[in-house]
Formats: structure tokens, C-alpha cells, sequence
């Protein structure tokens, strides 16, 4: 398939973003060859060793910034792992990397949707290196960009997408992870009216 050749951004090109989307790819693979067997640790060590094998053969000097299996003690592309074939070679694209190559490990073992490879790419030094915790996480189209934001909690990002979108609370879908830490979060959706 011819992928159209579009500028580089932020140092990324467009070869070096269809490898990182190659390194997802096979990290999905090879973890769904373990979906329903009730082996986590092993979908997700399938993951990580695909992710790492593809990006052995990706022309750039990468780091991980951002890993996984800090808290689950699971195999992991560990935070400045170095990544690529081109790590300490003068001249080579140096990236920083955010990975986590199996999300959501207990439905891939349980044969359970949504299980994800998540891979962000950026230039060296311009990813946020946050430590394994838990953090409020905000996505909306570019629409309500200017107009959400962490600080104004639930209702006011629902008033405020009311009023962009031009539609009512109940037009609003909310997506957030299905986790007994978010009840709060889901209550206070529902009781604005949004969809969940």
C-alpha cells in the first residue's frame, strides 16, 4: 500500500511513523495470539518482545520516556530503554517514546474487547516524564478545545460542550476507562445527563 508523503512534524517523518505504527501492530498480534487464555503476563510479554523487535530494526536513536510494567512488575519497555538502530549515531532522529504495548491485560487473557497497544512518539526531550501513577486526563475535538478543561470539573465541560456543539446534555458521550475508581466520575456524568 503507497502511504502519500506528507512534511515531517516535529521531527517525526512519515517512514518513521509508519515504523512506530508497524510496532504497534505487532505488538497487537502477537499479544491476540494469547486472548482467552488466561495468561496475562504472557500477552504481555508477547507484546513488549514484538514492540522491541520491530523497533531493533527502526532507523532512529529513541528512548523510552514513558513505560510500562512499573506497578505490575509484567516484562516492560523500561523509562530510558534505548530503542532503534541508530541509538548513538550522530545525525539520527532522536525520539522519545511513551509505550505501553498491552493496555488493558486482563481482558486480553479474559477474551474481553478493548484491550489496546499505545504508542505516542516525540522529539527527544518533549514528552512530559510523569512517574506510573494515576492522572485526570481530558480528550476533546478540536471544536472544544478552547473550551474544556480539567479545572472546571464534569458539569462545566458538559455545559461547555452544550453550548459549542449546540445540543443538549443527553447529545454529550463521555468515554472514560470502566474502573471502580471512576464511580465518582460516572455518577457525576450521569447525573449532568451525558452519555457514558
Amino acid at each position: 500500500m503507497a502511504f502519500p508523503r506528507v512534511q515531517p512534524f516535529m521531527g517525526i517523518t512519515t517512514d518513521l511513523a509508519h515504523h512506530f505504527l508497524e510496532a504497534v501492530d505487532q505488538a497487537a498480534i502477537a499479544s491476540a495470539a494469547w486472548r482467552g487464555k488466561g495468561d496475562k503476563n504472557a500477552a504481555d510479554d508477547a507484546a513488549v518482545e514484538a514492540m522491541r523487535r520491530t523497533f531493533d530494526n527502526v532507523p532512529f536513536d529513541g528512548r523510552v520516556a514513558i513505560g510500562e510494567g512499573e506497578r505490575d512488575e509484567a516484562p516492560m519497555l523500561y523509562i530510558g530503554e534505548e530503542l532503534g538502530s541508530m541509538v548513538g549515531v550522530a545525525g539520527a532522529p532522536q525520539i522519545d517514546i511513551a509505550v505501553d504495548p498491552l493496555e488493558c491485560t486482563n481482558n486480553c487473557a479474559d477474551n474481553q474487547p478493548n484491550s489496546i497497544a499505545v504508542l505516542a512518539a516525540a522529539p527527544r526531550g518533549t514528552l512530559l516524564h510523569a512517574p506510573d501513577c494515576y492522572m485526570d486526563k481530558l480528550a476533546a475535538g478540536p471544536a472544544l478545545a478552547d473550551h474544556v478543561s480539567l479545572d472546571g470539573g464534569v458539569a462545566y465541560n458538559i455545559e461547555q460542550a452544550m453550548h459549542v456543539l449546540d445540543c443538549e446534555a443527553g447529545d454529550v458521550r463521555i468515554v472514560a476507562l470502566d474502573r471502580e475508581r471512576h464511580a465518582g466520575l460516572f455518577k457525576e456524568i450521569r447525573n449532568a445527563g451525558a452519555q457514558l
